[in-house]
């Protein structure tokens, strides 16, 4: 079972200042929850390894996700693709420019390698993207 979640926020941002941060993966990593931990993998920062903690009975450990920005363009877009034993993601990034700053479109899908893992974010995705959105307007506004 694949778990996809689209959502998409307004900003008083100009889309620069929205691509700073949305193409940091450092950023990106920060406002995620279950992101214990990362490590950045090269100097342009298009490969990370996040340090993942879900809390399933089968997982006892921190899992690493090896992530990686397969497309950019700024300052519109970035897709990334993280893959480990425990799961693997894709996420999405679109910003459109409007009358009063930048939208954002988000589109994550979670394929879980062990039982429990695409519940967990069918649960907890929303919640997720609400971070991203709250780190994304610290950072912004």
């Amino acid at each position: 079972m694949t778990v996809r979640i689209d959502r998409s926020f307004e900003l008083q941002a100009p889309p620069e200042r929205v691509w700073a941060f949305i193409a940091d993966p450092e950023k990106r990593a920060r406002a995620i929850s279950v992101v214990k931990d990362f490590t950045t993998d090269d100097p342009d920062g298009r490969r990370a390894t996040w340090h993942v903690e879900i809390p399933l009975p089968l997982v006892t450990r921190t899992v690493s996700v090896d992530t990686e920005d397969v497309i950019r363009r700024p300052p519109e877009y970035v897709k990334f693709v993280g893959r480990s034993k425990l799961l693997d993601v894709t996420g999405e990034h679109e910003i459109t420019e409007t009358s009063g700053g930048s939208r954002l479109n988000n589109t994550f899908v979670v394929d879980g390698h062990l039982p429990g893992v695409e519940r967990f974010f069918k649960r907890n995705l929303d919640g997720e993207l609400e971070n991203l959105q709250r780190e994304l307007e610290r950072e912004v506004e």
